[in-house]
């Protein structure tokens, strides 16, 4: 089974070119860096849906906080390896 964790653009950290951007990405305090490649559009402030540390999807935030809630009732918001 995949998951792909929500989090918050903090900052985008390099931008080679219009593709190619990484970013700080928060998940409830964890920070990671985070390919941007599949979210051209994306932005600081931006919530995005991250699988094996790159972002899939924007989400907005109140979808972004609910399944963040999901994964703290389930427990699993400890161990996240994003």
């Amino acid at each position: 089974m995949c998951l792909a964790i929500p989090g918050k653009i903090l900052a985008i950290t390099a931008q080679l070119d219009d593709v190619f951007r990484t970013a700080k990405v928060s998940f409830g305090g964890i920070q990671k860096e985070i390919n941007l490649c599949m979210v051209p559009d994306a932005k600081l402030g931006d919530y995005v849906l991250v699988h094996v540390g790159v972002a899939i999807s924007k989400v907005d935030e109140e979808e972004a906080a609910r399944v963040f809630s999901y994964l703290k009732a389930m427990g699993e918001v400890d161990e996240l390896e994003i």
